[in-house]
């Protein structure tokens, strides 16, 4: 199978490097600053056995390969945000033989949160879910790191909605060849939704910063509460904090890196490279979607969506606001949807 990674970026870049470098056929899919650096000087892999250098295909679009394969993999790792654009993109890609990429290939969702492969699902026959366990950098342009070791990281692999095939086992078979442990499951959404809940910081981390005192780690316990309350109420299975660290172990311990500093998660990265956007609508926005749906509050999953979409926006820098404000901030959003709760029960 040949791998084409439509965003190149760091979960996309380290997975393609990862691949490469056991001997699979990879091409890789970026624009701008990153694509050219790809292009003249390669994928520069930054992980603990050193800095490894992949010549790679680099595209920016389905027409520079012509024709797709029909033993080509799509490994969607664009930001959640951008995910509708990409499938309108690559759906239509004609196949050898005939028939359209959305008719023929299998796509994997290897992102954050839970909607990229239902929208997907709208496009494609065959869409898996990645609950991506993947500490990774994006650091430059054409340069991303990894800091796990000994396994890369953990990368639990189902179709989606349900069930397991043989074209999963032959992809978890790649992956555990390059560098990455990749259990085929059945229920990869009670993975993901368990990671989503873990997720629900990254906005939190990027407004004010990594989450190492006591005062923003108990506010990051009050969140995650709030999102557990949100899955319980709409009946959504998640797993256990227990059998993820079953799970995980010490397999991926992060070691340090030379020329490649732990940035911060997803949401942080986004605002240092000044995208303008952030994934907060498909993190802590997918619990206040549900939420709304299932008669349970979210402020404090509320606020983070809002408070992160701003900070894109307006391009404020990451972790520029003080953990004390923010906890001020949610302590005014809750008296307000408690306020609001008691005016309901007396006119209601």
């Amino acid at each position: 199978m040949r791998y084409v990674i439509i965003g190149a970026g760091a979960v996309g870049g380290v997975i393609g490097g990862r691949l490469a470098g056991a001997g699979h056929e990879v091409v890789l899919v970026a624009r701008g600053a990153h694509f050219e650096a790809l292009r003249d000087r390669g994928l520069r892999l930054r992980v603990p056995e050193g800095e490894l250098t992949h010549r790679l295909p680099v595209v920016e679009g389905p027409s520079a390969l012509g024709e797709l394969r029909p033993d080509d993999v799509l490994v969607l790792a664009v930001k959640t945000q951008d995910s509708a654009a990409a499938l309108r993109t690559w759906g239509p890609a004609p196949v050898a033989g005939g028939r359209t990429a959305a008719e023929r290939l299998a796509l994997i969702c290897a992102q954050n949160g839970v909607e990229s492969q239902r929208l997907a699902l709208r496009v494609f026959r065959r869409v898996y879910g990645v609950c991506v366990w993947l500490p990774s950098t994006y650091v430059e342009p054409g340069v991303v790191s990894a800091a796990g070791s000994p396994l890369t990281g953990i990368l639990h692999l189902g179709r989606h909605p349900h069930g397991t095939d043989d074209t999963a086992r032959l992809i978890a078979a790649d992956l555990e060849k390059s560098h990455f442990e990749a259990p085929v499951v059945a229920d990869v959404a009670r993975w993901q939704y368990a990671k989503l809940l873990s997720n629900l910081g990254n906005a939190l981390e990027a407004v004010t910063g990594p989450v190492d005192s006591e005062e923003a780690a108990a506010l990051f316990r009050r969140v995650r509460a709030e999102g557990a309350a949100v899955l319980d109420a709409a009946g959504i299975p998640y797993v256990s904090a227990e059998e993820q660290r079953a799970a995980r172990g010490d397999k991926v311990t992060l070691v340090p890196l030379d020329g490649a500093p732990r940035g911060g998660g997803s949401s942080w990265q986004s605002l240092t490279r000044g995208t303008g956007t952030i994934e907060a609508d498909y993190l802590n926005g997918e619990i206040a979607l549900l939420g709304r749906l299932h008669g349970v509050p979210t402020p404090l999953n509320d606020l983070l969506q809002r408070l992160a979409n701003t900070f894109a926006r307006e391009r404020r820098a990451p972790g520029s606001m003080p953990v004390g404000e923010l906890v001020r901030l949610a302590e005014e959003a809750a008296v307000q949807v408690s306020g609001a709760d008691e005016a309901i029960g007396l006119f209601g």
